[in-house]
């Protein structure tokens, strides 16, 4: 009895997994579908999963026919810029907060978290306002200040739990030998935390790629545009080229694949680091 109730139990586990699968890649397998769809074929009815002639017209379109390179340009630039600036200064922030015992560690490590708790569009109008100050608006370095204030007090906690899971002894073992702190951080813990600076790494990017509202509203000529929002002034005020904005979602989805593929074994390791207490 106690096997059937498994195999039941088993089965209807696998049911749930296949719908969800499903539900995420639908809407995906549309988008690739749209992409290489002519226009005559993008409102037929019924809909068609396989578009009859399929073509790279849509993809060619982006390039020439908008400015999409500057777009791209402009998110590889301004998401990696924010990206390793975030790991350096999150690295440094947890290791700190896992290895030392300093007045006031409690309230920062709750400030950091309780900055998560804001709406980002309440902070809106306060940033517009900073920038609008120091000159940034419209500029590449107000983005990346911006995204880095957003993954900085995350990705901080995120690296201080893996930190946490490096035994001390490591520390101590290298300070006898002769290493001091930053030479123990660099040479000894951060190789053994390349899981965690994995997922902290794609957690940041992802924030950054598909961060709309502030590369909206902060940036005002072409030439400072990032993908999304590019993407969504393809949603013209008469016409909507369905097929040109699913290709370039489809273009703008492959740098994320590109990551998680390349950091997928590091990504995977994360996922079970520090499951077991030293």
């Amino acid at each position: 009895m106690t096997k059937g109730k498994d195999k039941v139990f088993n089965g209807f586990m696998y049911l749930i997994m296949v719908v969800a699968s499903l539900i995420v890649l639908v809407p995906t397998l549309w988008m690739v579908s749209t992409a290489f769809k002519p226009n005559d074929e993008v409102m037929v009815t019924p809909p068609q999963w396989i578009p009859d002639a399929p073509t790279w017209e849509s993809f060619i379109r982006i390039w020439n026919d908008y400015p999409f390179a500057t777009y791209f340009a402009n998110s590889v630039y301004i998401v990696l810029a924010a990206t390793i600036i975030s790991l350096v200064f999150s690295a440094m922030a947890g290791y700190g907060a896992s290895r030392f015992r300093f007045r006031g560690k409690s309230a920062f490590l709750t400030f950091l978290l309780v900055t998560q708790m804001f709406p980002s569009i309440m902070l809106l109008i306060p940033f517009y306002k900073v920038l609008k100050t120091l000159g940034l608006i419209d500029t590449h370095m107000g983005l990346i200040l911006v995204y880095i204030s957003f993954t900085i007090p995350f990705c901080t906690w995120m690296m201080m739990g893996f930190f946490q899971g490096i035994p001390k002894e490591l520390d101590e073992a290298a300070t006898i030998d002769g290493c001091g702190r930053i030479r123990t951080f660099v040479q000894i813990i951060l190789p053994l935390s390349l899981p965690g600076i994995a997922a902290t790494a794609i957690y940041s990017f992802l924030q950054g790629w598909n961060e709309y509202m502030f590369a909206l509203i902060l940036t005002t000529s072409e030439e400072m545009k990032t993908l999304p929002v590019g993407i969504g002034q393809l949603n013209g005020f008469y016409k909507i080229v369905w097929n040109d904005m699913m290709a370039a979602s489809f273009v703008s989805s492959l740098p994320l694949v590109i990551l998680f593929l390349f950091l997928q074994k590091y990504f995977i390791s994360s996922l079970t680091a520090g499951a077991v207490k030293q």
